[in-house]
């Protein structure tokens, strides 16, 4: 019979790589199924909240590299299993896997103290309870698989059910996703309408700082740049051309900004993108209304309040 050298820092490598794939992908996971119930379901506390499509980008980036690698490293090991039994009773192997049981049999606990200590507080929403089953689902296949596998003497038909099972869970929120998070040229789109609607809004604050200090209106954008304090009016950033700009009532101070955008946008009273609803706390005084547009050519009308920002002394 053939004698099979053990190659120790061979088992280190797959096990730990194994092992942390495992939770990069749990959490990424987790972290996926968080973010799209804030989409489906979201908070009045929620205002002005757009971080989420990050968090889902990331989150699906985590998962088109890491768990392929989780899968692929476990199905490898597995292998390694049948022709070294000794590498599945090392002492590495055992360690790891029962420190990933006690992680999450930790997760488990604390999620159900948690979800408890929220119920008697009366704050429970469907959000939440289905934020907390995620978590105690995800770390409840994790804890029953893991410690089946640890007390089997060799790799059985779970470990394939396993797999296959997880996968097709991992594929269907990445598909459901990017339902959200739309294609990257929508995102690229996105972005080049967030730097239109930030361009709009440096523009109304130099109308209005050039207002407070000549009390005229400007008679074109080219009058509001500024050598002395580097401030340039920005241009389109895909088209390279200027916004327009256009007073519509002198002596009432009323004038527009008019932009191209590439798709239907919603912000917040600071120009943010938001995807909930502003709370009253943010005054619409006429300069902070938010830059709600459609795609195309969209005009905002601006009425500059004298009491709200009156003219800047001159010393």
């Amino acid at each position: 019979m053939e004698i099979v050298k053990r190659n120790l820092p061979r088992d280190v490598f797959l096990h730990l790589l194994a092992m942390v794939t495992l939770y990069w992908s749990a959490i990424s996971f987790i972290t996926l199924c968080h973010n799209v119930l804030n989409y489906l379901l979201p908070a009045v506390t929620d205002y002005g909240y757009a971080g989420f499509t990050g968090s889902i980008r990331f989150a699906v980036s985590s998962l088109i590299i890491v768990f392929p690698i989780f899968i692929a490293t476990s199905w490898f090991l597995n292998k390694i299993y049948n022709r070294e039994t000794d590498v599945r009773e090392s002492k590495i192997r055992k360690w790891l896997i029962y420190l990933t049981l006690f992680v999450t049999a930790l997760v488990i606990i604390g999620d159900l103290v948690y979800t408890i200590n929220v119920f008697l507080g009366g704050e429970v929403t469907l959000r939440f309870i289905l934020k907390a089953l995620s978590i105690i689902v995800v770390a409840g296949v994790v804890f029953g698989y893991y410690l089946d596998d640890v007390r089997r003497d060799a790799p059985s038909k779970l470990a394939t059910y396993f797999a296959w099972g997880s996968a097709v869970v991992v594929l269907a929120a990445l598909v459901g996703s990017f339902f959200i998070i739309g294609s990257p040229a929508r995102a690229n789109l996105e972005k080049i309408d967030q730097i239109r609607v930030s361009d709009l809004q440096s523009i109304q604050s130099q109308v209005v700082y050039y207002w407070q200090r000549k009390q005229v209106l400007p008679a074109t954008l080219a009058d509001l740049n500024d050598p002395l304090s580097s401030y340039m009016i920005p241009n389109d950033p895909e088209t390279k051309q200027s916004y327009e700009y256009m007073v519509k009532d002198a002596a009432t101070l009323k004038f527009e900004l008019c932009a191209n955008f590439a798709l239907p946008g919603s912000t917040d009273g600071r120009g943010n993108a938001k995807t909930m609803p502003v709370p009253a706390m943010y005054p619409h005084d006429g300069l902070s209304q938010a830059f709600d547009h459609a795609a195309g050519r969209v005009c905002f009308d601006r009425t500059i309040d004298k009491q709200l920002y009156p003219p800047i002394p001159v010393k």
